[in-house]
C-alpha cells in the first residue's frame, strides 16, 4: 500500500492540515516555522465545531469530506492537527485515500520528562477523554505514572468565540483545573490543539509548579521526519499558507494573526460537500 502511495506523490505537492476549527493553527505554526519552503493547505471546519461532543459515525464522515478534499488538491501529506479526529485512528481513515496521513502526538515522552511526581494531568475533549488513549500512551512509557484526565467542553467553543482573557475563559479553567490541583498534579498536557490559545490562563491557574505541555512542536517535528525519510520535503523556493475554512472567515482571519505571519497567508472559504 505505501510503496502505491509514494509513486503518486511528489515533494512539491502541498501538505494539508486539518482540524475542528481554530485550534490547528498552533500546529500549523510550529509546521511552518520547521519547513518554511512547504505549501501548507489549512482546512478548519468552523461551520461544524465543535467535534469533541460528535459521535464517531459523524467525525468519521467529517474526516474523509476533509482527506477526500485534499487529495483533490494533490497533497501528499495530511497532518490532523485535532486530538480528536486523532483519536478514530489513523490507520483506519487512511485505508481508502492514496497519501500519507499523520495525527497529532499524544505528549507522553514529553510528560514522562516533565513529570518529578509522577501525577499528570489531560485536558482534553469528552470525546479524547472518552477513548482513554492518552492514559493508555502514558502509562506504556512510564507505568508508574497516574494519570488524570479531565473532559473540558466549554474550552472550543470559548477560543472559537475569541473569549480570551475574559472571566468566563478564567472561570471555565479554574472549574476543570480544581480537581487536578487537588490530585497533587505536576504536569498537565493540553491535549486539543484549541487549548493553547487560552495557555496563558491555564498557566495562570495552576502556577509555576505545573509544568503545561503542548504537543504542537512534537507533532510537527514527527511530520518533518516522516517527509525527509521518504524523500518527500520540499527544499526549493519560499513556501505559502493557505487558510480554508466552511464559515466565519473574517473571525478566522483574526485568530489566524494570532498565531502566523498574516503577510503569508491567503484565505478560501469552501464547501467540503462539494466532493459528493
Amino acid at each position: 500500500m505505501l510503496e502505491q502511495v509514494l509513486k503518486r506523490l511528489n515533494k512539491n505537492a502541498p501538505i494539508g492540515v486539518v482540524d475542528s476549527g481554530v485550534g490547528g493553527l498552533t500546529v500549523l505554526k510550529h509546521l511552518h516555522q520547521m519547513m518554511p519552503k512547504e505549501n501548507f493547505i489549512f482546512i478548519g471546519d468552523t461551520a461544524r465545531t465543535p467535534y469533541g461532543t460528535r459521535t464517531e459515525e459523524e467525525l468519521r464522515g467529517f474526516a474523509d469530506e476533509m482527506i477526500t478534499w485534499l487529495e483533490n488538491k494533490g497533497a501528499k501529506l495530511i497532518v490532523f492537527a485535532c486530538n480528536t479526529m486523532t483519536m478514530l485512528g489513523i490507520n483506519t481513515l487512511e485505508k481508502d485515500h492514496q497519501l500519507l496521513l499523520i495525527g497529532m502526538s499524544k505528549g507522553e515522552q514529553l510528560l514522562d520528562i516533565a513529570s518529578r511526581n509522577r501525577k499528570v494531568g489531560v485536558f482534553a475533549t469528552p470525546y479524547t477523554i472518552g477513548t482513554g488513549a492518552h492514559r493508555k500512551a502514558i502509562e506504556e512509557v512510564a507505568p508508574d505514572m497516574r494519570v488524570f484526565p479531565m473532559p473540558c467542553a466549554k474550552f472550543v467553543p470559548l477560543v472559537e468565540a475569541e473569549k480570551f482573557g475574559t472571566q468566563e475563559v478564567i472561570d471555565a479553567v479554574h472549574e476543570y483545573a480544581v480537581p487536578l490541583k487537588e490530585a497533587g498534579i505536576d504536569s498537565l498536557i493540553l491535549s486539543c490543539t484549541h487549548y493553547p490559545f487560552i495557555q496563558e490562563e491555564i498557566e495562570a491557574e495552576f502556577g509555576p509548579s505545573v509544568k503545561v505541555v503542548d504537543p504542537a512542536k512534537e507533532t510537527a517535528m514527527l511530520a518533518k521526519k516522516m517527509l525527509d525519510i521518504l524523500g518527500l520535503r520540499r527544499t526549493e523556493n519560499e513556501g505559502s499558507m493557505t487558510i480554508c475554512c466552511t464559515a466565519d472567515i473574517e473571525r478566522v482571519k483574526r485568530l489566524t494573526a494570532r498565531a502566523l505571519p498574516e503577510e503569508k497567508v491567503a484565505y478560501q472559504l469552501i464547501n467540503l460537500q462539494e466532493n459528493k
